[in-house]
């Protein structure tokens, strides 16, 4: 496993131990990659509850709640849509922590207004409103894929540090 995010995923247990919280992960673009790192991490079973590999818009509904307004209205790569997500994992789970991620992590499925590495990322805590976040990364695929788990965590890590001003 990858040093930086090996070390960035016992950060985020360590965080979420103290606060005694559960983690949930909705994952589009990513397909599972933080739930994979997060529970490489050995006790995360103390801290994380569970992931959503939600890919298709259709998953995105179904699993998640993500109105077909929002994505009709938004697209499914959009802030709309993952504030959507972590609002959804957080109902759905018995977490109370929450990340979601979408975006066009290539090297096709650009657009002129969300072109490859244009990543969403939203985070929520169970009773307070989600924050969220456009970024645009370089790189191919797997290039995007990475620094989109590694974002992901960090927005963790600053949400306690938001919530708790």
């Amino acid at each position: 496993m990858d040093k930086e995010l090996e070390q960035l995923s016992v950060q985020v247990g360590q965080a979420l131990l103290e606060r005694q919280l559960m983690l949930a992960c909705a994952e589009s673009c990513t397909g599972g990659w933080v739930s994979e790192v997060v529970t490489a991490t050995s006790g995360s079973s103390q801290w994380f509850e569970r992931g959503f590999i939600t890919y298709s818009s259709a998953a995105k509904q179904e699993q998640l709640g993500v109105t077909a307004d929002t994505l009709r209205q938004h697209g499914a790569v959009s802030e709309e849509t993952v504030r959507e997500m972590a609002a959804g994992a957080l109902r759905r789970s018995h977490a109370q922590a929450a990340l979601a991620i979408s975006g066009v992590a290539g090297p096709t499925g650009g657009s002129p207004d969300k072109p490859v590495g244009t990543v969403c990322f939203a985070w929520a805590l169970r009773g307070g409103v989600a924050v969220s976040q456009t970024l645009h990364f370089s790189g191919d695929r797997e290039t995007v894929r990475r620094l989109s788990v590694l974002h992901a965590l960090r927005g963790l890590l600053r949400l306690f540090d938001i919530s708790e001003r």
